[in-house]
């Protein structure tokens, strides 16, 4: 029987979502892993301990320095950096296991990471960079965490800024004003990317056998 063209397999979709901090990428994440079950949230490597409350494999996968090392020189990761003495890295393996099965990864990153992915990935990374509204509501969301002092606010301003500064590197930029309006926006994004012809793995076959149907037919019916 021929597949109806939504059943066609395909490789998944490899997606990182960059944003400056109050940019709002945690909550679309949380809400795109809600309301799209082919999602997988691509976990990073770390050779931090563990914080109360997280669980390796959900959170980190928690590694030792010296393994962390050894995966590094066997070229696992398709990008890693080093924040405050501590290791993180995003492991090739389980990606690419998630793609051929037609899941769609995700990556929490950042401009770094994102051109790491790409350079190591011939492309196939969709960029997606979030702004937010104004830089006035970036400071007001911030402030609005109730967590840091004006002085720790006033670095992340800092530190937004020079984020931003990378965002033509991406192929969509969304500016996350309504926050329903920026996720469905995404899941426009992601669902134009799921439909390119590299991606749709059985498509050759699914087009074969149209083709096939087509010949059946023709040459059945006699010409009038």
């Amino acid at each position: 029987m021929t597949e109806i063209p939504n059943s066609i397999a395909r490789r998944g979709v490899m997606m990182a979502l960059a944003a400056p901090s109050g940019g709002g990428k945690s909550s679309i994440i949380r809400e795109l892993l809600k309301t799209q079950p082919e999602i997988y949230l691509s976990v990073s490597a770390t050779t931090r301990a563990p914080r109360p409350g997280e669980v390796d494999g959900k959170d980190y996968h928690f590694v030792t320095q010296e393994k962390f090392r050894e995966m590094l020189d066997a070229g696992a990761f398709l990008e890693h950096a080093e924040v405050f003495g501590n290791f993180y890295g995003t492991p090739r393996q389980m990606v690419e296991e998630h793609l051929a099965q037609g899941h769609d990864v995700f990556f929490d990153i950042d401009w770094q990471g994102a051109r790491q992915i790409a350079e190591k990935t011939g492309g196939e990374l969709v960029r997606v960079f979030i702004l937010p509204p104004s830089g006035d509501e970036l400071e007001k969301r911030l402030k609005g965490r109730g967590q840091d002092s004006d002085e720790v606010i006033a670095g992340r301003m800092a530190k937004a800024a020079s984020e931003i500064r990378h965002w033509d590197e991406f192929d969509y930029v969304v500016v996350n004003d309504v926050f329903e309006q920026a996720v469905a926006e995404i899941c426009g994004i992601l669902a134009t990317e799921r439909l390119r012809r590299i991606r749709r793995s059985g498509m050759a076959g699914f087009v074969k056998d149209l083709m096939d149907g087509c010949a059946r037919y023709a040459q059945a019916k006699p010409a009038s």
